[in-house]
């Protein structure tokens, strides 16, 4: 990892694969990832870690399967989200965006459960950038 600081604008245009998380740092036992979205994820589930979600550019929606049944969370650029641990969901942009993204390192992008995994969501546990 990089002992200088690292400006974000400058590592989202090094890539360019959607669904394709790149850490760009590591806190304590975490990874901070940067991800570009487009279109549909999947359905899947974390069951021992909630996940952070801030969007940096664009918007996303995040469908959630809760106990009272599902619902969308739309968030704007500038905006935060936490989906709990053991909660089904599944981010979607339709106009693309750009995210900054907490999870513990080794966390797969598709978490511990998922519906089948289509060509253009990677399942990784992040890249170096």
């Amino acid at each position: 990892m990089s002992k200088k600081p690292i400006d974000l604008h400058t590592a989202l245009a090094g890539f360019d694969e959607i669904w394709s998380p790149r850490i760009v740092a590591h806190v304590n036992d975490y990874d901070v990832r940067l991800a570009k979205v487009a279109g549909e994820h999947i359905w899947h589930v974390h069951e021992n870690t909630d996940e952070f979600f801030l969007v940096l550019d664009g918007t996303l929606d995040i469908a959630l399967r809760e106990e009272d049944g599902e619902r969308v969370v739309t968030l704007p650029r500038g905006s935060v989200f936490v989906v709990p641990r053991g909660t089904f969901h599944k981010p979607s942009s339709v106009d693309g965006a750009s995210l900054l993204l907490f999870e513990p390192t080794g966390t797969l992008s598709v978490g511990d459960r998922h519906d089948e995994v289509p060509a253009h969501v990677q399942v990784t546990v992040g890249q170096e950038i």
